[in-house]
């Protein structure tokens, strides 16, 4: 699934190429996730102001609404120019005067939903209980410190619920947790400040790494520019169950929490 920075990556490679441009056409393929929420039609004529992030969620602001897409399990975007005619996968593009924005996605768990404004409810429904950005400013340490020491769960189920911190989804948390040295089964509640502090420091730092290595590629993602991401190369736990860590020699382990997998060190991440 694309995560944080797959989809901060896929935001950068296309936000500037389409901001002013105006919808010419929307063309609209197999059902996705959710229902667009307006008729195709209602969105021409239509500005891109801009493009942001909200979790795994890109906005794109326009003169009469807001359009949220989410790239779901398999989903990717592409922009260009000259587009080939949409193939079986392609199920949503977003023709403009600078170019066509084309969703791909071979499961359809992605969507594309269109808002008034980021204040009304179809679209605080969908970001209203999402926690704070990891790489913005409010991400603050003391707020983070206090909202972990009110939890029981693991620390990585609490990670990937989204609820304290956003977009820290399965390869990051595992490489943050290891970078912190915390064990994934250790209860939240139980991690010591100083402990939490190494965590925040590693959530941000892996996460702004990630971005720069154009995200991971672990199956078929590639921006809006058809580029994978390189961070994969450079994991140190995630999917190496059986290697020896890069760091103490011992062998990454491997587990399953809330039906996904985990990997940590043992030696490393010894509570």
């Amino acid at each position: 699934m694309p995560e944080l920075p797959e989809v901060e990556v896929t935001r950068l490679s296309f936000a500037d190429r389409i901001a002013g441009g105006q919808v010419r056409a929307v063309h609209m393929g197999k059902p996705l996730r959710w229902p667009l929420g307006c008729e195709p039609d209602q969105l021409v004529g239509l500005h891109v102001m801009r493009v942001r992030r909200r979790g795994k969620y890109l906005l794109l602001d326009m003169d009469g609404g807001l359009l949220l897409v989410h790239l779901g399990m398999s989903g990717s975007l592409a922009f260009g120019g000259r587009m080939p005619p949409p193939g079986i996968h392609d199920h949503f593009d977003l023709v403009t005067t600078r170019g066509t924005l084309r969703l791909n996605d071979p499961r359809r768990f992605g969507a594309v939903v269109f808002a008034h404004s980021e204040t009304d409810a179809v679209a605080q429904k969908l970001l209203g209980h999402l926690g704070v950005e990891p790489l913005d400013e409010g991400f603050v340490l003391a707020d983070f410190q206090h909202a972990l020491a009110q939890r029981k769960a693991p620390i990585k189920q609490v990670l990937l619920a989204g609820e304290v911190v956003v977009g820290v989804g399965n390869i990051y948390a595992s490489e943050a947790l290891f970078q912190a040295g915390i064990r994934p089964t250790t209860a939240s509640h139980k991690i010591s400040k100083p402990r939490l502090a190494k965590l925040h420091t590693a959530v941000r730092d892996v996460l702004t790494r990630a971005v720069q290595k154009g995200g991971s590629t672990l199956r078929d993602f590639s921006d809006a520019k058809g580029e994978s991401g390189y961070f994969q190369l450079e994991a140190m736990v995630y999917g190496r169950e059986g290697e020896p860590c890069r760091v103490c020699g011992g062998i990454i382990r491997g587990i399953r929490q809330g039906q996904r997998s985990t990997f940590f060190c043992a030696v490393c991440q010894k509570s």
